[in-house]
């Protein structure tokens, strides 16, 4: 497995018409790789978009294949040596170890099922969460199942700083829009589960993954 850093010139046109889309995104994103090489068993292809500040963009990557992302630096970065860094995930995954405590950043699709009464046999029809405790409590019912404990109930270690909705056309021409509702998280986690968390770290948590949720992401404490 291997992360991706790029870092995005938001004074290009292209790269605000590529920040205004997740579904251009996704495209630029499976544009680095050969196709059908961004998934297999090791992993999948995640991405997510980290802002710092109002023009500071940087799109970070996990995939099981190294990327070529040439051309994604000469559409919508920087100077190819300031743009782009990329390194094994390996030692990071092989050197998780029970209790650890990481900081960790997440944004995800917090949605849940709501059945139809005269279907009850179906799935149900994903609903987003909408408030900031919802979306929360979605994450901190799946942390254990992830390799993970963010604090207790009653004295977390983890909040949601961030929230939006997003709208958009998979294509110019559709006349319906796809809605995504997106929740970032950041905070401290302890590992409470190896394997488990490192396939959270590969797979990624919750759906809508090709427009930029599911990427956690860990840090040192210091």
């Amino acid at each position: 497995m291997f992360l991706t850093k790029l870092k995005i010139n938001p004074a290009k046109r292209a790269s605000r018409e590529l920040l205004a889309s997740p579904e251009r995104m996704h495209a630029a994103v499976l544009g680095c790789f050969p196709p059908g090489e961004h998934a297999d068993d090791s992993g999948r292809t995640l991405w997510r978009l980290d802002q710092r500040r109002k023009v500071e963009f940087s799109l970070l990557m996990v995939s099981p294949r190294e990327p070529d992302c040439g051309g994604f630096v000469e559409s919508y970065g920087w100077l190819p040596g300031e743009s782009t860094r990329t390194a094994s995930y390996e030692p990071l995954l092989d050197g998780l170890k029970m209790g650890q405590r990481w900081r960790f950043r997440l944004s995800a699709n917090p949605v849940h099922a709501v059945k139809d009464p005269a279907h009850p046999a179906a799935r149900g029809k994903r609903v987003g969460h909408v408030t900031a405790g919802q979306q929360f409590d979605w994450l901190l019912a799946r942390a254990a199942r992830n390799g993970f404990s963010m604090g207790t109930v009653d004295e977390p270690t983890a909040l949601v700083d961030s929230r939006e909705l997003l709208r958009f056309k998979k294509k110019p021409t559709d006349k319906r829009e796809v809605t995504v509702l997106r929740a970032s998280y950041s905070g401290v986690l302890q590992v409470t589960d190896i394997d488990a968390l490192r396939h959270a770290l590969c797979h990624g948590i919750g759906p809508a993954k090709s427009y930029g949720c599911g990427l956690l992401t860990l840090a040192p404490l210091n």
